[in-house]
């Protein structure tokens, strides 16, 4: 019995969250240190195995809507027979990791494989878009673009997204800080610092955004130092914004106080996940096993200039 499978990547911000929405540029990246693997095969209904639910696809939870109706899609646009979809994970789903995009990205892949459709990457994109709608409303295509490249994504609002190699020689360590990112309300506050203090707030955005260049050339450049230190007040410029927190802070501090080259938050803030910068694969788990030590829920690496294809 033939069998489809796809694999997709999560997504990270490096640079330039909560900045990204008044104009500055952000820089985020495949993170292939968390996958989602799909597999796809013929069967007598349309069935969904994963860890969220088993069972009927037309049964599945409203959170999941977005998969259902992309596989329906898929299926009346091709006109194949029922087909049983399981779904792996490693991607934390509201951590900021671009979970949902992984996924449409790694269903679309295996559909593909499955009735063996050799496909470009703007036809796989309208599917991932089509389902990226329905999870998230008007998404801004950096998760989708991440998740199904290779390269970092530079984004402007309202300009075209572009890549650039990862090729700086380092690591990097994700941990979970085990607290659900509040993006909205977080989102929310940055706009309400702009009607009580809008010189801190304009000073913070405008940083973030120079911040996020300089990554960039450093990057570019392969200068491990440069990056770590736009990390670092990049980190400070969000502080300032309101966006990071208790813990968030902590584990930030822990990470510098180790070694690393830079460590800041990742995402929406007020939980979900930070980053940290190390030079060796060895630094890396050593920082790992002290984040987890104090209190991180998990922890994955990848290396940088080392990057693994998918």
């Amino acid at each position: 019995m033939s069998i489809g499978s796809g694999i997709a990547t999560g997504k990270i911000i490096l640079m330039g969250e909560h900045a990204v929405v008044y104009g500055e540029p952000a820089i985020a990246f495949p993170f292939a240190g968390a996958k989602v693997q799909v597999e796809i095969a013929e069967s007598t209904a349309n069935t969904l195995i994963s860890s969220y639910f088993h069972g009927l696809l037309q049964d599945v939870p409203v959170h999941m809507e977005n998969v259902k109706e992309l596989l329906l899609r898929l299926q009346q646009d091709f006109q194949t027979g029922p087909f049983q979809t399981t779904i792996v994970s490693t991607i934390p789903s509201e951590r900021g990791m671009g979970s949902s995009a992984a996924v449409a990205v790694a269903l679309t892949r295996a559909f593909f494989d499955w009735i063996h459709h050799a496909y470009q990457k703007e036809e796989l994109m309208q599917y991932v878009d089509f389902s990226e709608k329905i999870a998230h409303g008007n998404p801004s295509g950096i998760d989708a673009a991440a998740a199904s490249g290779h390269d970092a994504i530079y984004f402007v609002k309202g300009q075209a997204i572009t890549s650039f190699p990862l090729t700086i020689d380092g690591y990097l360590v994700v941990a979970d800080t085990g607290i659900k990112g509040q993006t909205r309300e977080a989102v929310k506050s940055v706009a309400q610092l702009f009607d009580t203090n809008s010189s801190l707030a304009h000073q913070a955005i405008q940083q973030l955004g120079q911040e996020t260049n300089r990554a960039k050339q450093a990057i570019i450049n392969n200068q491990l130092v440069a990056l770590g230190q736009a990390m670092n007040q990049a980190h400070q410029a969000l502080q300032s914004l309101g966006v990071s927190n208790t813990r968030l802070d902590h584990l930030v501090a822990t990470a510098r106080q180790h070694g690393a080259f830079g460590a800041k938050l990742t995402g929406g803030g007020r939980g979900g996940c930070l980053i940290v910068l190390t030079d060796t694969k060895e630094a890396a788990e050593t920082i790992s096993h002290i984040l987890l030590s104090e209190g991180a829920r998990a922890t994955w690496m990848q290396g940088l200039g080392v990057y693994e294809h998918v």
